[in-house]
């Protein structure tokens, strides 16, 4: 989009990838958030295309849900370029713990990677000759970073802020506070000098007040009752499920919803159905969305 300078180039990719935003500089190039494995190829070849020859120095994220850095290893195998994660996710990622690091949590996968450095909130970073700040964004994820440039007035917000409301809380699922930190957050970026927004999904905008007013209505209406961000859930990691694999046998929706902690955790503190019932309540509201539809003996997606 014209808001944004040459230097900052935004691959906006489908639902089970994270945008992908390129920084361009006269010495440097970073990537901040390198989408899902199943998509790392693409990943790859769009930073060829979009580097003309250089090379890719670093990688950034922004938090390490598996949309957000799945792409991390062929980048590493193919660029050998630093990467630099939050600094609370170090441990887990020196171990490679799947299920601290939410992967095993979720369903999801990732190829091992490796870091070279960590940002912690309050960091400033030089990226394509611009000055950005590491702020902390908890609420969708406890770890989540954002990363602001007062220069250019542009703020990545991964999945503290999209156009139209914000991820998933995850912490809330598992019985931990994670709407007040998603209220804070929201109170953060209201509280910068934003003339455009850069999403972890969806299109670059600029009308930042009315996506901020967007997401405290959602906010509310979650908080208001937690099973509403239970459902929320559900409905979203079943279509993570079928994004990635296309179809899915109406007999393995309730195992596939189960087999996974964070949703089994979700399931014990708030929902409190059977898996069958859960499974057929989840296919339901995708297909009453459009989000899929039912063939035969299978959910399709759409």
């Amino acid at each position: 989009m014209n808001a944004l300078p040459d230097s900052i180039q935004v691959f906006e990719r489908g639902w089970l990838s994270s945008n992908n935003i390129v920084l361009l500089g006269r010495h440097d190039t970073a990537i901040i958030d390198t989408g899902y494995v199943s998509h790392a190829p693409q990943t790859l070849e769009l930073v060829r295309h979009v580097l003309h020859g250089r090379h890719l120095d670093q990688i950034l994220n922004t938090h390490l849900h598996s949309d957000h850095c799945g792409g991390n290893a062929i980048l590493q195998a193919h660029f050998g370029c630093k990467t630099s994660i939050p600094v609370a996710e170090a441990d887990k990622v020196r171990h490679w713990d799947v299920e601290a690091l939410s992967f095993k949590a979720t369903g999801q996968r990732c190829d091992r990677f490796t870091f070279d450095a960590t940002i912690s909130p309050g960091d400033v970073l030089q990226l394509a000759d611009m000055e950005w700040q590491a702020l902390a964004a908890p609420g969708h994820d406890p770890h989540s970073l954002i990363f602001y440039c007062p220069q250019e007035k542009v703020l990545v917000s991964a999945d503290a802020l999209w156009e139209n409301g914000f991820g998933v809380i995850f912490p809330e699922l598992e019985g931990a506070s994670g709407f007040a930190e998603e209220r804070a957050t929201l109170d953060l970026i209201a509280g910068l000098d934003v003339r455009v927004v850069i999403p972890g999904h969806g299109a670059p905008f600029t009308d930042v007040a009315g996506a901020l007013a967007r997401a405290r209505s959602r906010l509310e209406y979650l908080s208001a009752d937690p099973v509403r961000n239970a459902q929320n859930a559900l409905k979203v990691l079943l279509k993570f499920l079928l994004l990635e694999r296309q179809r899915i046998a109406l007999t393995d929706v309730p195992v596939l919803l189960t087999s996974m902690p964070v949703f089994a955790a979700a399931n014990t503190n708030f929902l409190k159905q059977s898996p069958e019932e859960l499974g057929k309540w989840a296919v339901s509201q995708l297909v009453r969305s459009a989000a899929a539809h039912i063939d035969g003996e299978y959910l399709l997606n759409d």
